[in-house]
Formats: C-alpha cells, structure tokens, sequence
C-alpha cells in the first residue's frame, strides 16, 4: 500500500488556521448540543410516541452510550484515515442521524437516527482537539484549547433552554429540523477548506480490541448511567457494571500487548497528564451534576418554572463561554497552575454554598453562585487538559485527547449516577415517603460529596508544575534531541 505524503510540521504551522477552525468549531458545538437538547422534549414524546418515562429517557442514554463507545476508538480513526475524511464521514453520519430523527414515524426509528448520530458526534471532540493541538504551537495551544472549553461549556448549558424555548411554540421533531441544515452547511464548507494535518501511520485493525472496548466502556457506561432511574439492585445494572469491569480489564492488559495499540494508556505513565485527567474529570463532573441535580431541586422541590431553570442556568453557561477563550490566553502566558488552583476553589466553594438550599432558596441566589461556579470550572477543564496534553508527543496526541474524553464521558456517567443515588438514599433513610425537607436535604448532600472530590482536586492541583507552555515547549525540545 503506498502511504501518503505527510505534511510537515512547518507545512501544518503554516497553515491558514481559521478556516480550519470555523468548520471543526460548529461540528463539534453541534454535536456536543444533542447531549442535553432534548432533555425538555422528553414528556412531549411520552404523549406523542405512547411510551414510558423510562423508555423515553434512553433517548438520552443511547446518544451518550454510543457517544462513549465511538470516543475510544477516534485515535485509531485518526491514524487511519486523513483529517479532511475522518471530518467528513463524521459529519455526515450525524446528519444522516439528524435526519431519521426529524422524520421518526416511531420510537425504534428515532433510536436508529440517535445511534446513527452519536457515532458522528462521538468522533468529533477528539478529532478536533486533535487538530488544534497539530496546528497551533505549545505557546499557542491555551487559547486555542479556550475555545474549545466555549464548546464544551456553553453547548450541553444552552441545549435545554434553547429546546424549552422552541418547545413552547413547536412540536420535539422541530429541534432536528433546525440542527440539520446547520450540520449540512457546516458539511459543505469543510468540503472546500478542511485539510489534512493529522498523520497516518495505518494501524492494524484489532477486531477483538474494537469488540472489549465496546463491551467494556459501554458496559460500564450503561450500567452507572441507569442506576439513577432502576435503582443499584437492579440485575440489569449489576450485570452491566461487572461485564463492563471484566471486559475493560481485558481491554487495557491487550492493549499493552499490541504494537500498535487502539487505544494507547502508556500516555498515564506521564504524571502531569495523568493529574491533570482525573482534576479534568471531577471539573466535568462538577458541571454535569450542577446542571442534572439542579433543575430537579428546582422544578420538583422548589417549585420553580423550567423558564426558570433556564434562567439560572444561561448566565453561568454563557459567562463560561466568553471566559474560556481569556482564561486560553491567561494559561498561554503563565501556565495552568494557578488558574486551576483559582478554579476548583470556587467550584469547592460554590458546591459547599448548594450544601444549604431551602424550600425557599432564592432564584438570585442559585443563578449567582452557579455563575461563580461555572466561572471556576472555565477556569479548569481546558487548562487543566491542555497542560497535560503539552506533556504528550505529537504521535501520542490522537490517544490523550482520545482517553481524556473518554474519561470525562465515563466520569460524568458513574459520577452523576452515584450523585442521583447519594440524593434520593439520603432522602428515603428517613422515610419511605420523604416530604419535601427529606427530599431537599438529599440534594444538599449530593453537593456535599461533589465539594469533597472538588477539595480533592484542588489538593492535586499543586502537583502541577508551575511552568508556561513556552518554557515546556524548551523542556521537550531539549529532551527529543537528547533520545
């Protein structure tokens, strides 16, 4: 087989970046969007679809099942395929997705276009991490990766405000219909300006690799995702949680017996990167919980509106978007230490301030502090990620932004399924029908154990080295030419 040309580091700093950039953008923005879009749209489809309420939520769940299996196996993808394509084919198989979506007659037809989509959408965050930290050099990457962090950040916060908004006036099919054409114009343009800048290096294909990575992150995925609505007892649960625990083991021993690795976790042997991983995935379980854990205070126990909950929710989202690129440039010049330090103590703080919610707690209240949190949390999750990706070589990047995205989904599904648990334990210890006391003082339990694994974090935040990215860039040069 005749390899293709690669192009140089020089060809690839050389590029024009921004047109790379305002296609990967959108993509990624939109296919991060349908995490959380249809969350509000779930008792709309009861009605229409005749279903249950634990039917209609794998409308969720299969999105970030699919999403987690896909994201393992992108840096085989990366290796394999050429930039431009890789994009393309994602892209294409999550309109494709979108499509059957809109035009669902039934509930199985709008699972085929979910599964279809989160495929697309499970390639499209590490390949565009990937792509940034190629083109844009060390002293460069933070703000790049900042807006990276806008995507992460502001997409899942603005879905469910955005649908609420919409579904006041239109039916669920409509939310499809909108993300559509801006995925097949997104398509369009990438055509004629996306470029090819990842290597290929052609990894053989290790069916059984593909096969326990899919069992494995899947399983375990599935198994915590469900404990919050079928309870830990559950034999579906159990039985989940165990394949996925013995097949992953088996992934991980095979993956270190290949020469060419699907998924590479030699890049934990790097301590900074393997700090930074578990610091980025309390980060995102921080912002996943807040925003799961909140509207049920809210709309079940506080009695307050889902316009409400929109409202308390969009300033903090929005502020994190417009922060994320600043903290970018913030990281570039002084490196992540501080700023991840600054981060997770406003995030340990602001979850030690939910410990207190009332009955009566005030909209101004939940709305200021989770403003400040999400302040905190732009603060850590791209830094944090980027000063450990810095660590990394250029041929071992497709594998760290593969595994801290697969961490992230993994730490956002056992984490917030152990949080929902904790909640509803604490309020039925007292009574098999709690009231509403009961109820609230499970919540407020639920933020307890999310400040003491932020507290945690912020421990292992001084364990990052206080370098910038320009005197690191010094430190690996100096290293590579000596092997």
């Amino acid at each position: 087989m005749r390899r293709l040309k690669q192009p140089s580091t020089v060809d690839i700093h050389q590029m024009k970046k921004f047109p790379i950039v305002a296609v990967l953008l959108p993509g990624a923005f939109l296919a991060i969007l349908n995490q959380t879009l249809l969350a509000p749209a779930i008792p709309i489809m009861m009605d229409d679809l005749h279903i249950t309420e634990n039917t209609a939520q794998w409308v969720m769940t299969i999105f970030m099942l699919v999403n987690g299996i896909m994201i393992p196996i992108t840096a085989f993808l990366i290796e394999t395929f050429t930039t431009r394509r890789l994009f393309l084919f994602a892209m294409t198989l999550f309109a494709l997705g979108t499509a059957v979506c809109a035009v669902s007659p039934n509930f199985t037809i709008l699972m085929i276009g979910r599964i279809i989509q989160a495929s697309g959408a499970g390639i499209m965050m590490p390949l565009m991490m990937t792509v940034f930290l190629l083109i844009f050099p060390i002293e460069k990457r933070g703000t790049a990766m900042g807006t990276v962090g806008l995507v992460i950040g502001f997409a899942p916060a603005i879905g469910p405000t955005l649908s609420g908004w919409l579904l006041e006036k239109y039916t669920w099919p409509v939310l499809f219909y909108i993300v559509l054409p801006l995925a097949i114009i997104d398509m369009i343009i990438a055509y004629f300006v996306m470029k090819n800048v990842t290597t290929r290096t052609f990894p053989k294909v290790d069916v059984l690799s593909i096969i326990l990575s899919t069992f494995g992150f899947g399983g375990l995925l599935y198994g915590f995702s469900s404990a919050g609505n079928y309870g830990w007892s559950s034999l579906s649960v159990i039985a989940s949680i165990m394949v996925g625990a013995v097949t992953l083991i088996l992934f991980i021993q095979r993956q270190f017996k290949l020469r060419q690795p699907i998924l590479e976790f030699r890049v934990f042997k790097n301590q900074t990167f393997r700090i930074t991983t578990i610091i980025g995935m309390i980060a995102f379980l921080g912002l996943i919980s807040a925003e799961t854990i909140l509207p049920i205070y809210m709309q079940n126990m506080a009695g307050y509106s889902p316009l409400d909950t929109g409202l308390v929710l969009f300033p903090g989202a929005l502020l994190m978007g417009l922060m994320s690129p600043i903290n970018g440039r913030i990281f570039d010049k002084f490196g992540a230490r501080w700023l991840v330090i600054i981060g997770l103590t406003l995030l340990t703080v602001t979850s030690f301030l939910y410990t207190q919610l009332t009955p009566t707690t005030s909209l101004s209240f939940l709305a200021i502090v989770f403003t400040i949190r999400m302040l905190g949390i732009s603060m850590v999750m791209m830094p944090a990620t980027t000063a450990g990706l810095n660590q990394l070589p250029n041929r071992l990047i497709p594998h760290g932004t593969a595994m801290n995205n697969t961490m992230r989904q993994v730490a956002a599904s056992i984490g917030t399924g152990i949080l929902v648990t904790v909640m509803t334990s604490k309020a039925f210890l007292t009574s098999n029908s709690p009231g509403l006391v009961e109820q609230i003082q499970g919540v407020n339990v639920a933020f307890f154990v999310s400040a003491i694994l932020s507290l945690i974090a912020l421990g292992l935040a001084f364990l990052i080295k206080g370098t910038t990215p320009a005197e690191e860039r010094a430190t690996i040069a100096e290293a590579e030419s000596k092997s």
